[in-house]
């Protein structure tokens, strides 16, 4: 068995990576920005049956250099799964850029010079679809990228775009491209494995909570969390993955779908969940004067299909409906009372 880095170990969808790991019998060295997240961390890895004598934890943060000397040392492979997310977007559209960039490229440069034999880095969808040219409906294969011109780009985006961009110059650079797997996921849903959920469903909690009136119009290639976890542990030692982007998402899902799905799923909800959509111009005229509508007009009226076939061949990952992530999803905000059924 092989000792593995995940970074961030602490995130939705890396703590699910480390569980995968840890039941296969791989070693797990995580790293945490601060070390009081290691102890709940390692908590709910046992619970959730992981061995806690595999287990051990390295402070590090992607802002700086130190740490990531001992973070790297002695693993097989790197699963680079820390990344800043905005709660809000800044004003300046590069902002989000030299974070989101450099502190990858430390990773991936520490792992290589450590002699890791394969390092897998999640990017997103978001490096991918975004581009003019696509337009309504689409399918967007491992070729295609956004375009970080594009002025209807949130800065979230564009440094999506721009850190992998400079991942594969690197690798390009040093000819290393088969030393790198990259994963571009859709909207992860699916289950939580602690109360510690922060902002990954949001999406779902939205629309149990009933915080919108309507659902925006808006679209979303989606994965569950379990078969992105899977991906990145089977990309991770197989000679099909080095140097492939591989994009993982099942079906594509509006707003308003995911609403139906819950509202029938979960009936005690559904008075309040939002199941009429509003009208795209409704939203453009109200992202003139809010910013954080305003990163998403790209989305509306585009349907995003992600080509996942490939993917499935050079793995064995097939993805999950759509549903069953939006239902497990909203069974883990009930089960850690993010959401409480309305009396």
């Amino acid at each position: 068995m092989a000792q593995v880095l995940v970074t961030g170990i602490s995130g939705f969808i890396a703590k699910h990576v480390a569980l995968q790991l840890l039941r296969a019998g791989h070693d797990v060295v995580g790293t945490v920005r601060d070390a009081s997240k290691a102890g709940p961390v390692k908590d709910t890895l046992v619970r959730h049956g992981a061995d806690h004598n595999k287990i051990r934890f390295v402070e590090a943060d992607l802002t700086g250099d130190d740490g990531w000397a001992d973070a790297v040392a002695g693993c097989d492979y790197i699963q680079h799964l820390a990344s800043p997310f905005p709660l809000a977007q800044p004003e300046d559209r590069e902002a989000l850029v030299p974070e989101a960039r450099d502190g990858m490229l430390r990773v991936v440069k520490a792992g290589l010079d450590a002699g890791a034999k394969r390092i897998v880095v999640t990017s997103s969808l978001a490096a991918v679809m975004y581009h003019p040219k696509f337009k309504g409906e689409f399918e967007a294969g491992p070729e295609a990228w956004s375009d970080p011109e594009w002025k209807a780009l949130s800065p979230y985006i564009i440094s999506k775009t721009r850190a992998e961009q400079a991942l594969w110059a690197l690798l390009d650079e040093r000819g290393e491209r088969d030393r790198a797997t990259v994963i571009n996921p859709g909207l992860v849903l699916g289950p939580s494995l602690d109360e510690r959920i922060g902002t990954s469903l949001s999406v779902v909690e939205m629309l149990l909570k009933g915080a919108y009136p309507a659902s925006p119009p808006l679209r979303f290639p989606t994965v569950d969390v379990r078969d992105l976890a899977a991906l990145h542990v089977a990309a991770m030692d197989s000679p099909n993955t080095g140097g492939q982007r591989l994009l993982a998402a099942a079906d594509t899902v509006s707003m308003q779908e995911m609403a139906l799905i819950l509202a029938d799923a979960f009936p005690a909800f559904a008075k309040k969940i939002p199941t009429k959509e509003l009208p795209a111009w409704v939203v453009r005229l109200m992202a003139i004067f809010d910013k954080n509508l305003k990163s998403i007009t790209a989305d509306l009226g585009r349907k995003r299909i992600a080509k996942t076939a490939y993917v499935t061949e050079k793995t064995g990952i097939a993805f999950r409906p759509a549903k069953e992530a939006i239902e497990a999803a909203a069974e883990s905000l009930i089960e850690y009372g993010v959401v409480k059924p309305p009396r």
